[in-house]
């Protein structure tokens, strides 16, 4: 039972961590399409999930593989996560700005914008990769389902944190969504270069 459960601590402890980002631009999600159908609202959350556990194991193998070119790749990851969320946060402001202020405006989160928004939530999870290089294959995905459980709780209670208030704001929502996303890729860029 210890084989397994130190790694699951760690993953919790790692999953709230990593998820602060995904509860973040779930809300903005949740604000900017408040129409949101609960299968979709699933979906989504499950999405940031998966990538919240599939890029520590991409760390993982990389640490464990190939470690010198992961080395190089890593000081990409801030200037990446910059780039994709002033994209889709700047095309929610400009949505939000564009549209009429007394209406509820719901906009619809595309499968595109959601995997840019997954990449750029979770790219930071692949230097989790490195801290749980000692793990062996099974306490590695231990750690990383923990990681995605939690990470899936989150999103979903911001989806529907955003969702409730994204009717009470109407037209506002958008561009409150639009803000978190780039005050996100903001902090993860201004974090990772320097800090």
């Amino acid at each position: 039972m210890n084989y397994l459960l130190g790694p699951i601590i760690f993953g919790a402890i790692e999953g709230i961590a990593l998820a602060m980002d995904a509860f973040s631009v779930s809300l903005a999600n949740g604000l900017a399409e408040p129409c949101m159908k609960k299968r979709k609202l699933f979906g989504v959350a499950f999405t940031f999930a998966a990538f919240q556990a599939i890029m520590p194991m991409i760390g993982w193998v990389c640490v464990t593989a190939i470690a010198s070119y992961f080395e190089a790749f890593r000081k990409f990851i801030p200037w990446i996560a910059l780039v994709l969320l002033l994209y889709i946060g700047g095309k929610m402001l400009i949505e939000g700005i564009r549209s009429k202020n007394d209406e509820v405006v719901c906009q619809k989160l595309t499968l595109a914008s959601l995997m840019i928004q997954g990449v750029a939530t979770s790219i930071d999870a692949l230097s989790v990769g490195f801290t749980i290089s000692e793990y062996d294959l099974i306490q590695a995905l231990a750690a990383v389902i923990a990681i995605a459980a939690l990470t899936f709780g989150i999103c979903t209670a911001g989806l529907y944190l955003g969702r409730r208030f994204g009717t009470r704001l109407a037209g506002k929502a958008g561009i409150l969504g639009g803000v978190i996303l780039i005050a996100i890729g903001l902090e993860i860029f201004i974090t990772g270069v320097f800090f």
